[in-house]
């Protein structure tokens, strides 16, 4: 397979220039009105960020995709769909309002915002995978396969259960009805070691289940009830909780794969992934930790599996921030350095198994060009 092109710029502009003139430039160069959009729905995927964190990308970015979209004829909305978790985004009367209340509307983003999945999070069509070795039929939300192009406008970011969340995760993870997700996460049970467990209860604030007890002010989770979601895992800060599976990780990286294979595939895609505000942890927080690294800039390509690697290839060669989780971990005595910062910032992750996975089965490549622009 030849090399990929990924275009990249950084977030530094002239006096009389802004960041989102840089990005509307940056998308041109990478091709996107080589894409026939006249008269055809496209649908935008992003993240509306979950109430209270801060780092989730702004609408105006939002916007300079939309704008192009219709300068092109295409009629764009944006989209996400509903949580396996509780949060303020359950269900799609939450989600809109979470959204409206993030700075998400029609005047902000110069589009209308569909949930993918529905009211409930059952609006769902089964997509066969194609060259899917875990999922044969993904389930995705109805609103996001009805159109006909795909763009995904993606923050990139550290992720406490695969590492960093970048175009695959926003695509594979992010499209999903509450169904898919919980397909994805099935692979592993979380547990709790009791000796570590502070009694906080940050975790079963957090569970994305309902899973979690207390017995003599230790954390127990029901195995019978946890859908592996990880989200306890990210919200403990006493390294109390584990998924028993050793593998979990790896196989929710797979299949999150898969279940972006399954979206992009059969029709035209584009893809942006904008790494600033590097937070260790998902926007699917209700808070945001400081950034782990510097912002780097703003990156585009056809092909998510080169996006992505370029992205992290980009990331790994940051200096890390030290007042950060990143930071305070490196700074521990004895601390076993992995000379990987997304490892280094949550050692239970295994990011790679999703981008050679995405490649095995034929979604892109991670052999890529990188052209900077201005």
């Amino acid at each position: 397979m030849e090399k990929a092109k990924v275009y990249f710029t950084d977030w530094r502009v002239p006096v009389g220039m802004s960041q989102l003139m840089k990005l509307r430039s940056l998308c041109m160069a990478a091709g996107i009105k080589t894409i026939d959009m006249d008269g055809k729905f496209v649908a935008i995927k992003m993240h509306f960020g979950e109430l209270g964190n801060m780092a989730f990308l702004r609408p105006q970015y939002a916007k300079v995709i939309a704008d192009l979209v219709k300068e092109q004829g295409g009629r764009p909305f944006l989209t996400d769909c509903n949580t396996l978790y509780p949060g303020s985004r359950k269900h799609a009367l939450e989600h809109l309002d979470c959204a409206n209340l993030n700075g998400f509307n029609t005047v902000t983003t110069g589009c209308q915002i569909l949930i993918g999945d529905g009211l409930r999070g059952t609006d769902e069509v089964e997509v066969p995978v194609r060259n899917g070795e875990y999922v044969k039929a993904a389930k995705i939300g109805r609103a996001i396969m009805d159109a006909d192009i795909f763009i995904s406008l993606a923050h990139f970011k550290g992720h406490e259960a695969t590492g960093f969340g970048g175009a695959i995760k926003n695509i594979g993870m992010g499209c999903g009805s509450r169904a898919g997700k919980m397909e994805q996460h099935s692979s592993g049970k979380c547990v709790v070691n009791a000796e570590l467990c502070r009694g906080c209860r940050k975790c079963a604030k957090n569970c994305g289940s309902h899973a979690i007890r207390y017995e003599n002010n230790k954390a127990f989770i029901d195995p019978a009830v946890c859908a592996g979601c990880g989200r306890c895992i990210g919200a403990c800060s006493f390294d109390a909780i584990s998924n028993e599976q050793w593998d979990a990780n790896d196989l929710l990286d797979r299949k999150m794969a898969e279940y972006a294979q399954a979206v992009c595939q059969d029709r035209p895609c584009f893809h942006v992934n904008l790494v600033r505000d590097i937070s260790p942890n998902c926007d699917c927080h209700g808070e945001n930790d400081a950034p782990i690294l510097p912002d780097v800039g703003m990156f585009a390509s056809f092909d998510p599996v080169a996006l992505d690697q370029a992205c992290a290839d980009a990331c790994l060669k940051m200096t890390p921030i030290r007042n950060s989780q990143l930071g305070d971990h490196l700074a521990q005595e004895g601390w076993e350095h992995h000379h990987d910062h997304f490892l280094d910032s949550n050692p239970n992750i295994c990011w790679k198994e999703t981008l050679e996975h995405a490649e095995k089965i034929g979604m892109g490549t991670r052999d890529y060009e990188l052209v900077k622009l201005k």
